[in-house]
């Protein structure tokens, strides 16, 4: 009886201490998210120098943006750029998803990086869509978007932007960058994976599949991700 006993304590114990540590780990996101969405924080003051693009006869300036705080001339000029560069990838898919993004560009927990040709912010060339969210129990920057105009694409633009976002996911403490990319949208694939070093996720469908030995089933994305520690690595990167 004794030893059961013991054991039944230990056992007890062992839970107890289990417990604590997912409760301080969920604690410790949640302060993180909070203060990655602090109101007053702009998150390109950060990183001061990256305000401005200089390079391959580009002169252009970047800003910080809310998905609340949207202007509709903003708005609109978000959803003609997406139209023009995603409805080909997503082809029958696109009436629906153009709906889908429509609701995302205005959420509270959108952050965007506007790209301008000059300091007016009338009018934008590109920009990125970010959220810090959490994956997996990981806590992440998810880019939902990153369109650029084509006359300024392939310019080194895109990887500038991706750095910056990768920048800002780890000053704010994120495991990993995040994002979806359509199968069609090959030269996406191309970039991220080539030029930037990501990797398919473990969470993207196909890896899911294979995993559980499910054939036969496809989605039209794939979740590919960069991850900055081990504990990101091992969930979001590792089979």
């Amino acid at each position: 009886m004794e030893n059961g006993e013991g054991k039944s304590m230990a056992d007890s114990k062992t839970k107890k201490a289990t417990r604590m540590q997912i409760m301080q780990k969920k604690k410790r996101i949640d302060e993180l998210l909070k203060s990655a969405y602090s109101p007053d924080k702009d998150h390109l003051a950060e990183f001061p120098h990256s305000r401005h693009y200089n390079k391959n006869g580009l002169s252009l300036f970047l800003e910080s943006g809310r998905g609340d705080k949207l202007s509709s001339n903003l708005k609109q000029q978000i959803q003609n750029l997406l139209k023009v560069n995603m409805e080909g990838p997503y082809g029958e898919e696109w009436p629906t998803e153009e709906k889908i993004k429509r609701r995302e560009m205005s959420s509270p927990e959108a952050l965007y990086i506007f790209v301008h040709t000059d300091n007016s912010k009338e009018s934008i060339i590109g920009f990125v869509q970010y959220r810090f969210t959490i994956e997996e129990e990981i806590p992440v920057v998810y880019v939902y978007e990153l369109q650029l105009e084509s006359a300024y694409q392939g310019k080194g633009l895109g990887k500038f932007l991706m750095l910056l976002i990768e920048l800002i996911a780890r000053k704010n403490g994120m495991g990993a960058v995040v994002l979806t990319v359509q199968k069609k949208n090959y030269s996406a694939i191309k970039f991220y994976l080539n030029k930037l070093r990501y990797n398919i996720s473990a969470i993207s469908p196909s890896k899911v599949y294979q995993l559980n030995g499910v054939f036969g089933e496809e989605k039209s994305y794939e979740i590919l991700c960069k991850a900055f520690d081990n504990e990101a690595k091992s969930v979001l990167e590792e089979s």
